[in-house]
């Protein structure tokens, strides 16, 4: 049986066709882990127990974190038995949960392989994106193969934020790690501001050069000489009124917010 949901925002507070800031959150992790049924509780509030493994789809949702507004983009993959196709993600999110079950240690061991994959891309590109390690199904406590010691250190390990949830109880538990993931994209835009526009530099012809400027010789050390003029004249700075900025604009940046929408998810059983 499918469901159709969304999550529909007042927007009266802001003026209309503002574009919203972006975060784009990819959920990687095994089979088995519970990486759609994240996604539906922080959508629907509801827990699903039949799912369609070889589902992938991406989700859009309004946020308010921290009384800002958001749109939140959330890709749930359908990763088999481990990273796989990874192009399709690393290049689209900025920022990762990497889920295992902690009542199944292969799962654990599995995202270990995508942390690694998440390491090697961060180095390779020179861009970081937060990545949250979580341990979900944490209702299945007395059946725990991964203690919550491992989860922390291998977090450590590789730089990342870990947390504990239960897709099947705790909503407030894993809206907490989602918008977690939107404020840990926020502090990394405030470390990496934008590049400053360069001013170019043009060679002008220099007038006479003054008298050089000699540095008396100190215990047989080499005399240094600096001329007073320079060679090289900055261009005159226009005024502000003058000064242009050229920017290039994607094409999501050139489309229009739509308005909020209900989206049709295939594969699922609500209970």
């Amino acid at each position: 049986m499918s469901s159709m949901f969304g999550k529909p925002r007042v927007s009266a507070e802001r003026p209309p066709q503002t574009p919203l800031p972006e975060c784009n959150v990819a959920i990687l992790g095994c089979r088995g882990a519970g990486k759609s049924a994240l996604t539906v509780k922080f959508l629907t509030k509801r827990f699903i127990s039949e799912y369609d493994p070889n589902l992938e789809d991406t989700y859009t949702s309004e946020e308010l974190v921290d009384q800002q507004p958001v749109l939140l983009k959330v890709m749930d993959t359908a990763d088999q038995d481990g990273p796989g196709n990874c192009e399709r993600y690393l290049c689209w999110a900025s920022a990762f949960l990497v889920v295992y079950s902690i009542e199944d240690r292969r799962s654990f061991e599995g995202c270990q392989r995508y942390l690694e994959v998440l390491a090697l891309h961060a180095q390779g590109c020179q861009r970081h994106c937060p990545v949250l390690l979580l341990g979900n199904k944490l209702d299945m406590d007395q059946y725990r193969q991964v203690p919550s010691a491992e989860g922390m250190s291998l977090a450590s390990r590789f730089g990342c934020l870990f947390h504990e949830v239960s897709a099947c109880q705790d909503f407030t538990g894993v809206q907490h790690v989602f918008h977690e993931a939107v404020r840990a994209v926020r502090r990394q835009a405030e470390w990496n501001p934008p590049a400053r526009p360069l001013l170019i530099t043009e060679d002008r012809p220099c007038p006479p050069v003054a008298a050089a400027l000699a540095l008396p010789t100190h215990h047989g050390l080499a005399t240094c000489t600096f001329n007073t003029l320079s060679t090289v004249n900055y261009k005159e700075i226009p005024s502000v009124a003058q000064a242009k900025l050229v920017t290039v604009k994607s094409s999501r940046a050139q489309s229009k917010r739509k308005a909020p929408t209900l989206t049709l998810l295939k594969g699922f059983k609500i209970f």
